[in-house]
């Protein structure tokens, strides 16, 4: 491949684009790669599009080595499978939803376990035609409230989506653990530094569920990893350890007390600790208890209020608490709602006004940490007023418990109790074990070896391919550019000929010419009347591995090559440097 920078589709920024937030955003605009169309809706230019490409090939060879089988959906699908599933309302405002000039209903498909199922169920009906994986890599469509990050969270994306069919959990278990293993080869050879850790199924149900997160700082996942162990895991996913129950023999009375000029957790405490001191240490932010209410939302529109206590020192995490109650949506109450509810009383919410049996009749969950026999400051349902020592279990109850409190950097790890620490993430893959859900909305059945029809068991496997593109851009760019790694660069060599002196553009022909014939993948600079200055800049910019100058020292009978991640400089005799050349690019 050679491409010609004279006639090459391609126009550079110097300047980053306005609506740029994070590095490869900026850097794969500037560079040409991509161009906004409309909010979360991008185009590939020549040079980008051979940057996917690549990304596609490498995931599409590691599906093939697995032995699993390509298939191809259309985007455009009718409701009625989304309508089995419960998910043509489930999936709210997400999704694009359109009809045909005879006003039937159709959907641009965000995922398509509803497809997949359907046509498995189409063609096999035994369980000699199982284990089975099929994917597809396609377009997919989400309503994004707010597409950010150029290609990172766009409408229209691309995305590798695969099932697994199996007779049991002990065959989805594989077939989960195929994907696994095919996942770690994909994105160790797309060069990204990842994490795997504990996930919410979300929209998806079933049970065991794992993302694979790109490292980076500007990530809009946040996730969780052990000091000490191997836990690691989403926020979403990360279980509190539950403290040990508390005796109730013996503890303090509650009291009921005014308490003047604390709007604040933090003006609560130190009131708390100046006119109500505890016996045995100083009272805390964590002693308070929280009372939060929300309205949350069903697909089909209708409202439920919901109070969730929760330690004072914490606030409701709602990315945490919508992954709990997808497909339902919380947000804080409204001043409107909040004041159709006489029972509260706001500022000083109190359990006692709480509950599916209170007057409110709200329902109130707890964070795990409110065990029996802890004692609490919190509002006493009177203006001006807390209550002090109510302690859980003796004077109030909950509804049940809810994982939704923020979590923080120095909390527990659930599994060995050392301190977590907190890091950002970019979402490449994400890998669920369904189970029938799908299987047995769609009656999807196959007859066993004693001829009794079983439920498949399924599983589904993800990989953002389009995002994956914008995370290497994450990670490999440095304050000049990009810096592709060489199985997904658009080329191989940047040749660039400097200067007006037609030798040097015939030393670099040639050169091209020999390149190009052995199979090294060139993008040749071959542009005349254009400063040596911007050449060099737009090389920089592109992030091809290995930049080649053909130049002033040509009268030497050298080139000079530059490593693009490195910046390390060496000199090629001109002879020389075609073999050279394409013994590094071919490892």
């Amino acid at each position: 491949m050679l491409l010609r920078m004279s006639t090459l589709f391609l126009r550079t920024l110097r300047e980053d684009p306005a609506d740029a937030e994070v590095p490869s955003h900026r850097l794969l605009v500037r560079a040409g790669l991509v161009r906004r169309v409309a909010p979360g809706v991008f185009s590939w230019l020549p040079l980008g599009y051979i940057v996917y490409r690549n990304v596609e090939r490498i995931v599409r060879e590691e599906m093939d080595a697995a032995g699993f089988q390509e298939v191809h959906f259309p985007s455009l699908l009718p409701r009625e499978p989304y309508e089995t599933t419960g998910r043509w309302t489930e999936y709210g405002d997400n999704l694009f939803r359109l009809h045909d000039r005879k006003q039937g209903d159709y959907l641009l498909g965000p995922t398509h376990e509803e497809m997949f199922t359907l046509m498995v169920k189409g063609e096999y009906s035994s369980y000699k035609d199982l284990p089975l994986v099929i994917y597809q890599i396609q377009a997919k469509f989400r309503d994004e409230a707010r597409p950010r990050a150029g290609i990172l969270r766009g409408r229209e994306f691309m995305m590798k989506d695969s099932y697994s069919f199996d007779l049991d959990d002990a065959g989805l278990a594989v077939s989960y653990q195929r994907h696994r293993d095919a996942y770690v080869s994909t994105f160790n050879r797309l060069s990204l530094n990842y994490v795997i850790v504990s996930a919410m199924a979300g929209a998806m149900g079933g049970s065991a569920s794992e993302e694979f997160l790109a490292t980076a700082e500007h990530g809009e996942d946040t996730y969780v990893r052990c000091t000490s162990c191997d836990y690691a895991a989403n926020v979403e996913a990360v279980t509190t350890p539950v403290p040990e129950a508390i005796a109730l023999e013996g503890l303090p009375v509650a009291h009921v007390e005014d308490t003047p000029d604390t709007p604040t957790i933090d003006s609560l405490v130190a009131h708390a600790n100046a006119h109500q001191s505890r016996d045995d240490r100083a009272w805390i932010g964590a002693d308070t208890l929280k009372n939060v209410v929300l309205t949350v939302t069903r697909p089909d529109g209708t409202t439920y209020p919901l109070a969730i206590g929760l330690p004072g020192d914490r606030e409701v995490d709602l990315k945490r608490l919508e992954a709990v109650l997808h497909p339902d949506s919380p947000a804080p109450m409204d001043e409107a709602t909040f004041a159709s509810h006489p029972a509260l009383v706001k500022g000083y919410i109190g359990p006692e006004s709480l509950g599916e049996e209170s007057a409110s009749g709200i329902r109130f969950l707890i964070d795990p940490r409110v065990v029996d026999g802890t004692r609490w400051i919190t509002g006493a349902n009177q203006p001006g007023r807390h209550v002090f020592d109510l302690v859980m279990g003796r004077d109030f109850t909950a509804d049940g418990t809810i994982e939704a409190a923020e979590v923080v950097a120095g909390d527990v790890c659930p599994v060995c109790s050392s301190e977590l620490e907190m890091a950002r993430g970019i979402e490449i893959g994400h890998i669920f074990q369904l189970g029938r859900k799908f299987a047995e909305a769609l009656d999807l059945t196959v007859l066993d070896e004693n001829g009794k029809s079983r439920v498949v068991t399924m599983g589904s496997y993800g990989i953002g391919v389009s995002r994956a593109v914008a995370a290497i851009a994450e990670q490999h760019h440095d304050d000049k550019g990009l810096v592709w790694p060489r199985e997904v660069a658009p080329a191989d060599i940047h040749l660039v000929a400097t200067g007006k002196d037609d030798a040097v553009f015939e030393a670099a022909e040639s050169l091209a010419a020999s390149l190009e014939a052995a199979g090294v993948r060139v993008l040749y600079d071959d542009r005349r009347g254009v400063s040596p200055g911007v050449k060099f800049n737009d090389s920089e910019l592109l992030g091809v591995p290995t930049i080649v100058v053909v130049g002033k020292r040509l009268v030497d009978g050298v080139v000079e090559v530059k490593d693009r991640a490195t910046g390390e400089r060496t000199d090629l005799a001109l002879a020389d440097a075609a073999p050279a050349l394409i013994a590094l690019c071919r490892g």
